[in-house]
């Protein structure tokens, strides 16, 4: 039989189940996921369960991660001379007029995962990662998707709405307004004050550059966080307020991406 690994003299049967070093009854430790020895007991080795997990920021994770492929791709390709129908990666996901009266309305989400360069990528993944490591944890994947996607399609209206015709428009920053939006609407919805958090001193600060720093969308920008703004509201005012079924505030945010879309068509074809 093992003895315990601080008393040789002592003979034992149990072991940590952490380290699996055996361990007499005086150095035995009872936690929640079985015996343990004095050290792993005072490590306190975080446990992940299955809802914990659900609660990781994933969904931003990955759309961090898209961009930033693309944004390598985009770069590579610029690099090596690839292009695309003639054009660059970013100029063939941009959005502009031109591109969405042409039929490539699939440039309205596009535009959304190709960046100007290095630094506007870093800037606006560094305020998703933030921003989504606040809200998907808060109320969940399915609803910080569709606020996510919706506040995109709003940026890209309002970027087609007040950028010339044939002036591409990269970015996710419309997205990030939007998130930024939502974000106020669900503090205020469960009784935090967005001042306090420093939330709306920062969304203050990014419009303030939106509108002092030239070749910024400000069309992008203001839409998207209309988008995201209204889209946070159908789902936690209107939707707390009237007790409906989860679904309908969904499906009435999905209608406004909807709405989104038809504007710039009828932008890019009017």
């Amino acid at each position: 039989m093992e003895t315990c690994y601080r008393h040789p003299d002592r003979e034992t049967g149990v072991s940590c189940s952490n380290c699996e070093r055996p361990i007499c009854p005086d150095c035995m430790t009872t936690t929640s996921v079985g015996m343990r020895c004095p050290e792993c007991a005072r490590d306190r080795t975080p446990v992940r369960t299955i809802q914990s997990l659900e609660r990781q920021p994933t969904l931003t994770y990955t759309l961090i991660g898209i961009n930033v492929l693309v944004g390598v791709a985009a770069y590579l390709s610029a690099r090596s001379g690839i292009s695309f129908a003639g054009d660059s990666l970013r100029g063939a996901l941009a959005v502009s007029q031109v591109s969405i009266a042409q039929g490539e309305v699939w440039r309205l989400l596009s535009a959304g995962f190709v960046h100007a360069g290095t630094l506007h990528l870093a800037f606006n993944m560094f305020a998703l990662y933030v921003l989504g490591g606040l809200l998907e944890p808060a109320i969940g994947k399915l609803r910080f998707g569709l606020i996510y996607f919706v506040s995109l399609l709003a940026g890209s209206f309002g970027a087609l709405l007040l950028t010339a015709p044939n002036v591409p428009t990269v970015g996710a920053s419309g997205a990030v307004f939007g998130m930024m939006g939502a974000a106020i609407v669900v503090m205020r919805n469960r009784g935090i004050n967005p001042m306090e958090s420093g939330l709306g001193l920062w969304l203050g600060l990014n419009l303030a550059i939106t509108f002092l720093i030239p070749g910024i969308s400000i069309g992008g920008h203001i839409g998207g966080l209309v988008g995201g703004t209204v889209a946070a509201l159908l789902m936690f005012e209107i939707g707390d307020r009237f007790r409906v079924p989860a679904i309908v505030p969904a499906a009435a945010v999905a209608l406004l991406g909807g709405l989104a879309v038809v504007g710039s068509l009828a932008i890019s074809l009017g």
